[in-house]
Order: C-alpha cells, then structure tokens, then sequence
C-alpha cells in the first residue's frame, strides 16, 4: 500500500518542488493573462484562455510540471498510470479573499475531482499577509505558503481545508485537480483547442505571436461595495499602473479630452500610443511597432510584466532595433496621460489596494533605463516566438497521442 493511505487524512507536502526560475515564469504569465476569477477577489489563468487569447505557446511551461506532479501524485497515493489532470490554472488571492471550510468536492459537479495539487508560486510574509492553508483534522494541520512548495491530498471529505483572508498583497498558486475518468481529461480538450487555432494559421500570420485580449468584462474587477459597471478597474490597466507605467496621446485632436467626455472610447483606442515611465519618460519604440492600442495595451501588459521578471537579468549590450527615443513628458501630456488613465483604468486607488505589494513597491522604486527596456522587448520576442517554435513541433505528437508531455526534438516518444 502505498504511503499516501496510510494516513486517516491523506496529504503530502514537498518542499522547494518546482524551482525559483519556474515559479517567476509562471507568475510572469498569470499577470499579463490573468481575468477576473471564480470568486470575489481572485484572479486565474487557465489554460484553456491562455490558448483562446493566441498565447497557447504559455502552456509549455506548464508542461514538465504537470508531469511531475501526476507522477509523484500516482507515486503517493499508489495509482499508477490511474490519473488524469482535469484541470490546471493558475490562481491568486488579493485582499479580501478567503475561503470557509470545504472539501474539493463538495459540489456535484466537482465529484470527479479525486487529488488536488497546489503549488505554492510566492511566500507568505514576504508577497502576501495572510492565506495561512488549514486543514479540519490531521496532520500537518496548518500550511505556511513558501515559494517551490507543494501540497498534494485527496479531494475528499477526508482533508476538509480552509484558506485564512488575505489581508495584504497578491497570493499566487498553480493549482491542479486530477482524476481517475478519462472522460474529465483535460488534454484531449486541449488539443483540440489548439487544432482549431493551427486551422485558422496560427504559423502563417507574421505578427502571430501577438497576443488577442478577450471580452472586456473578464477584465473588469468591482468591489462588493461598489457592484455597477461603471466602478471598478480594469485588472489589465491596474496591473500596469501598479508597476510604474502609464499610455499617452501625443494627439492635438484629443487636447480636451475630459474622463466624463462623450468622445468614442473605442474611436480613441484606435489611435497610436506611448508608453510612460512615471511621469517623465515616454518609450516611443512601442508606439512605432503598435499603433493600435487595442494591440497596445495587452502588448504593454505582456512586455512589461516580463520586464519585471527578466529586467535584471538584461543589459543593453546590443539592440537588434532601432535605438530608443526618449522624450520628456511636458505638463499638457501629463493630464493626457491621467485622463486617458481615469477612462481605461477606471479607480485606480481601488487598484492600489487590491494589487499593492512589497515587491511592486520595490521595482518601482528601483533602478530603470530605457535601453534595458527595449532589450527585453527584444527579449520577450525572442521567448516567444521560441516557446511558438517548441509548440508547433510537439503538437502532432500530442494529437496522435491525445495527450499533452514533455516533447523533445529528435525524440519521436517524448520524454
């Protein structure tokens, strides 16, 4: 019998599992995804989104993981070759979010939910206050969320948990739920999704690697205490808003615009951007690549989230791009730049309060030079059209198998 039943509450907590380089990758990819999530002030990132928003090239980093966990998943719990993984996402927890005592499948349409896995993504005390992981019996009773950790158990009454609020910052976990019926698994669904998006030549567009935002009230975040549409903010916005950033009209034609103004928001999207540094830098390369904000904003959202994962990591040796063109801000862009900010972003102290972290606080703070920026646009690039590459390579391996591993070139079986 394996180990994992021996145990009246079966669980298992591994420490440091997934590297530090994973954990920063995935939390790079559910900040510039994420979409407002299943319950009041969460946010996830599935992979089923990741595919629909033209980003299905981010499921690869998920791929290894999703290995491991269900080897070490059937290993545990001695159900070899037994375990299918229904569903994978990422999901954080901002500032009022809990979670009362539960089971995982405590709701009919989750009983094909037999193990969970949660990978813990940052650190309690150090990213977040709060979200203390406990279960009702057993032991260990309490989970202190540390980066790399992960917690496997049963999905069942036997491991009753419940998640402290989250009284500061942003708690970040890659959550997994398996299952033992084939019907539930998640690859084959997968797959297909990714047939349709190569059907409709997904390798063939040379701007293809642009990521597609979907329906804007996935975006939208509003407090309980203020529920109607035009409250609010827009996580995409306020993610970018939080870090440091804002967009800005260069444009004679909107000098007036006002946040109460009557003008064509959609109108005015269509117009070309820059992006801002505080208030007084604007990098003028991202408006020469993307004129139509619409591509923009969910371009800016990407690059620079992966700026702040990778930006110490890259100097400004050579750029395979025009060099940067940095201007200063003077006071008219400045009240462009806030009103455009009070329409997109919509109440950006509310974005402060949801999203504020230790670690924003301390990139916004730190160092910044626009030569290191377009580095890691040149970077990101890079990343992705790599990860694209992998993606149309293993693909035909995954459809013949209907199902999603890790796929090597050169090695027909996969490893």
């Amino acid at each position: 019998m394996a180990a994992g039943w021996e145990n009246p509450h079966p669980r298992l907590i591994i420490h440091d599992f997934i590297s530090l380089d994973l954990c920063k990758e995935l939390e790079f990819i559910h900040k510039s995804c994420s979409t407002i999530g299943y319950r009041p002030n969460v946010f996830s990132t599935t992979l089923s989104h990741l595919i629909a928003t033209n980003c299905g090239h981010l499921v690869l980093p998920f791929v290894s993981i999703r290995e491991r966990l269900k080897d070490k998943m059937e290993e545990f719990f001695g159900c070899e070759f037994e375990l299918f993984v229904e569903f994978t996402g990422l999901i954080s927890w901002t500032k009022g979010s809990s979670i009362g005592w539960h089971s995982d499948d405590n709701r009919s349409y989750l009983k094909q939910r037999h193990f969970a896995a949660v990978c813990y993504l940052n650190s309690h005390a150090k990213d977040f206050e709060g979200g203390l992981f406990h279960f009702q019996d057993g032991e260990p009773e309490t989970i202190v969320p540390m980066i790399g950790d992960v917690l496997m158990y049963t999905a069942d009454s036997r491991n009753i948990h419940s998640v402290d609020e989250i009284t500061d910052g942003e708690r970040i976990t890659l959550t997994l739920w398996f299952t033992r019926e084939s019907s539930y698994d998640e690859d084959a669904k997968l797959i297909s999704l990714f047939s349709q998006r190569l059907s409709s030549g997904l390798d063939e567009d040379p701007v293809s690697y642009l990521p597609f935002p979907a329906s804007s009230n996935m975006y939208w975040f509003s407090s309980e205490q203020a529920p109607s549409c035009h409250s609010g903010f827009d996580i995409r916005w306020a993610r970018i808003h939080i870090l440091g950033y804002n967009f800005c009209f260069f444009d004679d034609e909107i000098s007036n615009l006002t946040s109460d103004s009557s003008y064509d928001l959609s109108e005015l999207l269509m117009k070309p951007l820059w992006l801002a540094r505080g208030r007084l830098n604007i990098h003028e390369r991202v408006c020469q690549q993307f004129a139509c904000s619409a591509d923009l904003s969910w371009f800016g959202s990407h690059v620079v989230q992966f700026y702040s994962w990778k930006g110490f990591e890259l100097h400004a040796v050579s750029i395979r791009a025009n060099n940067v063109n940095v201007s200063q801000l003077v006071r008219s862009h400045t009240k462009k730049c806030n009103r455009l900010k009070s329409m997109t972003l919509g109440d950006h102290e509310l974005a402060e309060v949801v999203f504020h972290s230790v670690s924003c606080n301390e990139y916004i703070h730190s160092s910044f030079d626009w030569d290191d920026f377009n580095v890691a646009v040149v970077a990101w690039e890079d990343y992705t059209h790599q990860l694209r590459r992998e993606l149309l390579a293993g693909l035909p391996y995954w459809r013949d198998r209907q199902s999603i591993f890790f796929f090597s070139a050169g090695n027909e079986e996969g490893t």
